[in-house]
């Protein structure tokens, strides 16, 4: 540098700063590019998110299952398994899986309906495990902000209806405790409020924090504190058999059952032994039947003329005349027993006329009669006294009727016929004097 001249020296420093900033700028963009990738790759790989532990017990093995492998949910990857180990050896399940999800995919689980599935991932052993969306219960997890308040600040929030309790009351004397996370009222603020309940737990589905606030607890049946070293929320497995375990169970299945098939196959072999002789033997039933087919054919051929070939067949020639004679006779019959009912129903017709007629002209005397019934009736209605009078004249006059048959002048005048009596044999009581007999006959009458 010190042999050159200074307008060489001035030329380098130009060329030394030139390269010391492309080297600079350079230099970040890698940084920067670098830098990128890395932000993309965590947000790829949720290292951002909030993550909540989850684990499941598998009743049958860890085969296909790896540490790092993605957790599926609903055709998603929403987090990985962080541990894979054994239970105890007294425990009734045998391998425990750990597995984290990211936000906002745990807030899918609720308490019921929510299961850890193993399934088949390929024809190489590999499984997949999937969590199932929930159908009913509450959240695992909150991430909304939780408070405490007392009941009449309560009362005093502008939108009660954004807010919810976040544990379940129970009201005494009430049918209709509060359930978690159901919304506020006033109304069941205010029965708060009688039952002497002064603070109640609040949360805001609007205020959605950066961290998880509340975890349920199956023992305690509400949500409590989240804490990161608490244990992760247990769900249950629904684990199918690995593909290679089915296909070992189908071999198995197969040789147990191929002496059965062997057997089966020896019976086919039986049956289409037989079915062979039978079919020989009805090729002979076939040319003997040859003669049959034939006289068939000649008693179809007569059987199919329309003029009454059947009944030609059948009848004797006498039998057939006569048939035909009956057949006039019953002909005519019908005819004039045909005959006989129009005439009957012309003459039903007529007397309906008539009948008619009759009728309208005995409604008139009908009338006169109810007329002249009404009047009586009237006039029996305003003389009280005129029944009573006729039933006195009816019995005076069978009085009178009574005192002439009994007087000597007219007694022969009501005198009754004699009748010829049957014979009879006399009694010891009798007298035979014919005058004392006569005499007390007359007596008597």
């Amino acid at each position: 540098m010190q042999d050159l001249t200074p307008q060489l020296r001035t030329r380098l420093s130009r060329v030394e700063r030139a390269v010391g900033c492309f080297v600079l700028i350079a230099t970040l963009l890698l940084a920067t590019g670098f830098s990128y990738y890395i932000y993309h790759t965590a947000k790829r790989k949720g290292w951002f998110d909030i993550k909540v532990s989850y684990c499941t017990t598998l009743p049958y093995s860890a085969a296909g299952l790896r540490v790092g492998d993605p957790v599926k949910l609903m055709g998603f990857d929403v987090g990985e398994i962080t541990r894979i180990d054994t239970q105890p050896p007294e425990d009734i399940f045998n391998v425990y899986v750990e597995f984290r999800i990211r936000s906002p995919y745990f807030g899918y689980l609720w308490t019921e309906g929510s299961r850890a599935r193993v399934l088949p991932s390929d024809f190489m052993g590999n499984r997949i495990l999937e969590v199932t969306k929930g159908t009913n219960g509450v959240p695992t997890h909150l991430t909304w902000e939780i408070r405490e308040y007392t009941v009449r600040d309560a009362l005093e929030f502008p939108e009660p209806h954004r807010k919810a309790f976040l544990n379940a009351i129970n009201l005494p004397n009430q049918t209709n405790n509060i359930i978690p996370l159901q919304p506020i009222d006033r109304d069941h603020l205010q029965q708060l409020v009688e039952a002497g309940i002064d603070r109640v737990k609040v949360v805001d589905r609007a205020a959605n924090t950066k961290q998880v606030t509340a975890v349920w607890s199956v023992i305690s049946n509400c949500y409590l504190p989240y804490s990161p070293k608490a244990k992760p929320y247990w769900l249950p497995p629904d684990e199918a058999p690995a593909l290679t375990e089915r296909l070992d169970m189908m071999l198995q299945e197969i040789d147990r059952n191929l002496p059965s098939f062997f057997a089966m196959t020896n019976q086919l072999t039986q049956i289409l032994t037989n079915a062979a002789l039978l079919t020989a033997h009805a090729d002979q039933l076939l040319v003997q039947s040859q003669p049959l087919l034939t006289n068939l054919t000649a008693i179809s051929a007569i059987l199919t003329n329309a003029d009454g070939s059947l009944g030609r067949w059948l009848l004797p020639p006498d039998l057939y005349a006569q048939t035909l004679t009956t057949l006039s006779n019953a002909n005519e019959t019908l005819t004039n027993a045909s005959a006989t009912l129009t005439n009957a129903s012309a003459m039903l017709v007529t007397a309906n006329t008539n009948l008619g007629a009759l009728i309208a002209q005995l409604e008139q005397p009908l009338q006169n009669l109810s007329t002249i019934i009404s009047n009586l009736n009237l006039q029996v209605q305003a003389n009280t006294n005129f029944v009573t009078t006729l039933h006195a004249l009816v019995a005076h006059t069978d009085d009178l009727i009574q005192g002439l048959k009994r007087h000597w002048l007219f007694r022969g005048a009501f005198r009754e016929k004699p009748t010829n009596p049957p014979s009879a044999k006399p009694t010891t009581t009798q007298s035979r004097d014919p005058k004392g007999a006569t005499r007390m006959q007359q007596l008597t009458r």
